[in-house]
């Protein structure tokens, strides 16, 4: 055989091998989509079954579903079926009280008509009655006119002249009881609350002076003061302000000067040249510019020492330091601070007792005169009260503490119950009995003043002026003036002192009238 037969032979190999390859693979092919079909049948089977399963118990469920929403909804009906019911219930006895009460007002109406007609009758029985009485009383009047030979008219003025006085004394006893009363039961509880505060605070009598005595060691040392022809005391004088007086006194120098607080230079700068032994115009203003600003320092420290001691926190450094100055100013010859941190405690206490905010107290107490403290020349003309207030607005503090401050002198309306608290206080620290230097002059003025106005009133015989012009005694003519009038004359000299005077504490007026028969046994 030759080649080409081989490769026929070959190729016809090939193809034969791959016909039947072929035709096995789609026996195969048609094996595996039989199956296949077989498969989705068996699962479109089971998927028709669980749909069925599916369907049935949905509709179940909806079954279910339904019967609960109908058994609700005749649960509704039923309920709105009641309310209805109990509202036509409802309805029907409002109709039948309604027309009961128709029943009874006809009634009524009827036996209103009867009444009125029964008043009718007595009021045209009435009508003839009054008119019989006032027949018979102007015949009565003009019998008694004719008796009396007065008319109506002038016994009229004279019974109302009578009744007038009648009652204005009645009145005036009236009114002078209440007010005892009352006194009595609002005064029990303030002084109850004044003498708590006061017993509770122990100050000590402080006098300030217009002057300081420097004490030396011999009289020598004044020479030296004094200097060749003078030079050393003018040039203490000009820096410190303070006249500096140099006499016979043995072994004292006086320094004199209404402000504290450069007398107490002058005495610090003198102590401090006396020791140091250099004494000149140069050295002078050195030592005294150091002492000034020693001073300042100590001031803002006497600040905070009293700041500290009456447990006030926050205040502005300003305000520190015009608690401070306030050591050496004085007020009627009470020392400033001292008069201050009395009141303050003073209103702390009365605050606590009242039901108040102390610290808020104590603080307004504290600062009521820092106006007395003036910092230059034109804040000297504001009121002490009014540049304090300014200040203490200035400085941040609470309106409550700057009404205080102001109002603590009646210059302004007080809006707070701290206010009479710093009054009240302010009143007590300064009326104490040795707190306060009074000049004798007003004093006798006072005095004179209170008898004057007792003089005033007609009846008045002799005023006296008594316990430091606190209690006013007066002694009236028995024939002018009854008792009645006496306690009359009381209330009212007492009302005319009130009204008319300025005065601490209170005065007491006592009228005393005295009837006295004499005779004599011979």
């Amino acid at each position: 055989m030759d080649n080409t037969t081989i490769a026929v032979a070959v190729v016809v190999g090939l193809v034969i091998g791959f016909l039947i390859a072929k035709f096995m693979e789609k026996g195969k092919a048609s094996k595996t989509i039989a199956n296949s079909k077989n498969d989705a049948a068996s699962i479109i089977k089971d998927a028709k079954i669980e749909a069925e399963n599916i369907k049935k118990d949905k509709i179940f469920q909806a079954k279910e579903k339904f019967l609960e929403l109908k058994a609700e909804h005749e649960k509704v009906i039923v309920n709105k079926d009641k309310k209805i019911n109990e509202a036509e219930k409802r309805t029907r006895d409002k109709e039948s009280q309604i027309s009961n009460e128709l029943a009874k007002n006809k009634k009524l109406n009827d036996q209103l008509g009867h009444k009125l007609k029964e008043v009718e009758h007595k009021n045209e029985f009435l009508e003839k009655k009054q008119s019989e009485l006032e027949k018979l009383h102007s015949s009565k009047v003009q019998q008694l006119e004719v008796i009396s030979g007065l008319s109506a008219d002038d016994a009229k003025g004279q019974l109302m002249e009578s009744l007038k006085e009648t009652a204005k004394t009645e009145a005036m006893a009236f009114i002078q009881t209440t007010v005892e009363e009352a006194k009595l039961t609002a005064q029990q509880e303030a002084r109850k609350i004044v003498i708590n505060t006061i017993q509770r605070v122990g100050t000590e009598e402080a006098v300030e002076n217009c002057v300081s005595v420097f004490n030396i060691e011999s009289d020598d040392v004044k020479g030296r003061i004094i200097g060749r022809e003078g030079r050393n005391i003018r040039a203490l004088e000009s820096a410190t302000g303070v006249e500096i007086i140099v006499d016979d006194t043995p072994e004292a120098i006086i320094l004199s000067c209404f402000d504290s607080v450069r007398r107490e230079v002058a005495r610090l700068s003198l102590h401090k040249l006396v020791t140091d032994g250099r004494i000149h115009p140069a050295r002078i203003e050195e030592i005294v510019k150091k002492t000034e600003k020693q001073i300042e320092q100590e001031i803002v420290e006497v600040g905070k020492r009293a700041v500290i001691d009456l447990g006030i926190h926050g205040l502005h450094p300003e305000l520190v330091r015009a608690v401070g100055r306030m050591k050496y100013r004085s007020s009627y010859g009470q020392n400033l601070l001292q008069h201050s941190r009395e009141v303050s405690k003073l209103c702390g206490i009365m605050a606590a007792e009242l039901g108040l905010n102390p610290k808020l107290a104590k603080r307004a107490g504290l600062l009521h005169d820092i106006g007395k403290v003036p910092n230059t020349e034109t804040e000297i003309e504001t009121p002490h009260a009014i540049l304090g207030m300014q200040w203490a607005e200035k400085f941040g503090e609470k309106p409550d503490v700057c009404n205080a401050i102001g109002a603590h002198h009646d210059e302004i309306e007080m809006t707070n119950l701290i206010s009479p608290i710093v009054q009240v206080c302010d009143a007590i620290s300064g009326a104490r009995p040795g707190a306060r230097r009074q000049v004798l002059d007003s004093y006798i003025q006072r005095l004179k003043d209170l008898e004057e106005v007792a003089f005033g009133f007609a009846g008045v015989q002799k005023a006296y002026a008594i316990q430091a012009g606190r209690e006013l005694r007066v002694i009236v003519e028995s024939e002018k003036v009854s008792d009645e009038k006496a306690s009359q004359l009381s209330f009212e000299i007492s009302q005319k002192i009130q009204t008319d005077m300025t005065y601490p504490g209170q005065v007491k007026v006592t009228v005393i009238r005295e009837t006295r028969a004499v005779n004599v046994a011979r």
